[in-house]
């Protein structure tokens, strides 16, 4: 929390101003209940019941502060709006949850005994970069050097004798600029999304080998299902962490009718994502062969030895990525074009990435990457699933609705208890803007979410 002394004269003249009128308790009583959102949508309108008897306005914008009623602006980025993002990671929570460990949101328990792998695929490399490493003695160094040092051919170190902090800005910077390929980088970015999708592809095809059927046979008695995240790494290149399940055909999570243990399928996973490769037309240079780096996590959820990884640690850890984006390169959520980049705070690295995107932007076969500089290039989704892995958002959301609504017409039905007829509701709704109307009043609900996170902290920690 920002301490009111630090903040402008005109600022806490707003604050006073705010808490010195009669509907304060009424205002804060709505910044609370859109969860204190950074930037709440504003709405004016009115809620009517129309009866047998007659109209009555159960609900009206105007006797609210500043006649708006505040609503959640739904974005997904930690960095725009925290307690929006907190809700979206916990839908998220809930959708991996429930494809991990069953028994809610419509899969069931039985989920559980069929074979799931958490993975991790990553880049491949464009060149060295800072970095952090461990050896047997705990923190080792960057990158040391092997037998006689050596420059490269723009005359830096190939090494690094520095243990790095986990906060050095240094991290996922290259060593030499110059040696690094950016085109290589944003290219990969770019077709991350098709280099996904074969690797489902052909994940399907390995598995049916493995258990000596043909690829038509594989389908008709096992499904895979999936939910994938990604997640920018400290060199600016995205990489997935993806849950992989294996079911059986239909829609009621049977399972899968084929003899296959995790070891299998962790080799399987293994084998395709060395497998996988996507040749790409790059401008005035060769074609470009894109592939999966070498780096690959596995690990068997809720049936490993000793249980290594359960249901519920797989999905805190993926859905915690579902909410972030580039902000900790310091790009924000909108577009963006090099003239707007001094007036960021990028590392010359990032610099560098976007300006490779924008001119690679030039080309018709990169068409359409200007307008995903400000994601490095990466235009996919930052979280998708397989239709069957478990519910969706979208069900989810729902559910919340449907709740709220049945809260609301509770509410009527209480106004309106002497009436016997059949009700008609009409609402009438009009935007009014988005954000709150003052710096005082953005202060104020900044100051009520961070109060609201400790308090949720302390109950956990209490817990």
């Amino acid at each position: 929390m920002t301490p009111t002394s630090a903040l402008p004269p005109q600022v806490v003249e707003q604050i006073v101003t705010r808490a010195g009128r009669a509907d304060f308790d009424r205002w804060a009583d709505q910044v609370t209940r859109c969860g204190h959102c950074a930037h709440p949508v504003l709405l004016r309108g009115r809620v009517e019941h129309h009866t047998a008897t007659g109209q009555q306005v159960t609900y009206s914008t105007d006797g609210e502060p500043d006649r708006v009623l505040l609503i959640r602006c739904g974005n997904r980025r930690a960095a725009v709006c925290p307690s929006c993002s907190y809700e979206y990671a916990g839908d998220m929570w809930q959708l991996l949850y429930a494809g991990a460990a069953g028994g809610r949101k419509g899969v069931p328990e039985s989920i559980r005994s069929h074979l799931l792998v958490f993975a991790t695929l990553t880049a491949p490399g464009f060149g060295p970069v800072h970095t952090t490493r461990t050896d047997r003695t705990g923190p080792a160094r960057c990158r040391p050097t092997q037998g006689k040092p050596q420059l490269c051919p723009h005359k830096r170190p190939t090494w690094c004798t520095t243990i790095h902090a986990d906060d050095d800005p240094r991290l996922g910077q290259p060593l030499c600029p110059d040696c690094y390929d950016y085109p290589a980088h944003v290219a990969f970015n770019w077709h991350a999304p098709e280099l996904w999708r074969r690797f489902t592809i052909t994940l399907r095809r390995t598995l049916a080998r493995q258990t000596g059927l043909t690829a038509a046979e594989f389908a008709r008695r096992c499904r895979l299902s999936f939910v994938k995240v990604a997640e920018f790494q400290r060199r600016g290149v995205v990489h997935f962490h993806t849950l992989i399940r294996l079911d059986g055909p239909g829609d009621d999570y049977q399972p899968p009718q084929i003899s296959i243990d995790a070891t299998a399928l962790i080799h399987a996973i293994q084998q395709t994502a060395a497998q996988v490769r996507l040749t790409v037309t790059m401008p005035d240079e060769p074609e470009l062969v894109l592939r999966f780096g070498t780096q690959l996590d596995t690990q068997t959820v809720n049936g490993g030895p000793a249980g290594e990884l359960t249901p519920e640690h797989a999905a805190r850890y993926i859905a915690k990525y579902a909410t972030k984006s580039a902000e900790d390169f310091g790009l924000g959520p909108r577009r963006i074009t090099p003239e707007t980049l001094p007036l960021l705070n990028v590392s010359q690295h990032i610099d560098r990435l976007i300006h490779t995107a924008w001119e690679l932007g030039e080309h018709p076969t990169y068409e359409g990457l200007r307008r995903w500089v400000h994601m490095l290039g990466f235009r996919g989704h930052f979280a998708s699933k397989s239709r069957h892995f478990s519910t969706t958002l979208g069900a989810i959301r729902r559910e919340r609705r449907t709740y709220r609504q049945r809260q609301a017409a509770e509410h009527a039905r209480e106004l309106l208890a002497d009436e016997q007829d059949t009700t008609l509701v009409v609402a009438r709704w009009e935007f009014a803007g988005v954000g709150y109307l003052t710096s005082g009043d953005a202060a104020l609900a900044l100051s009520a979410a961070a109060r609201a996170r400790e308090q949720r902290q302390a109950a956990r920690d209490a817990a």
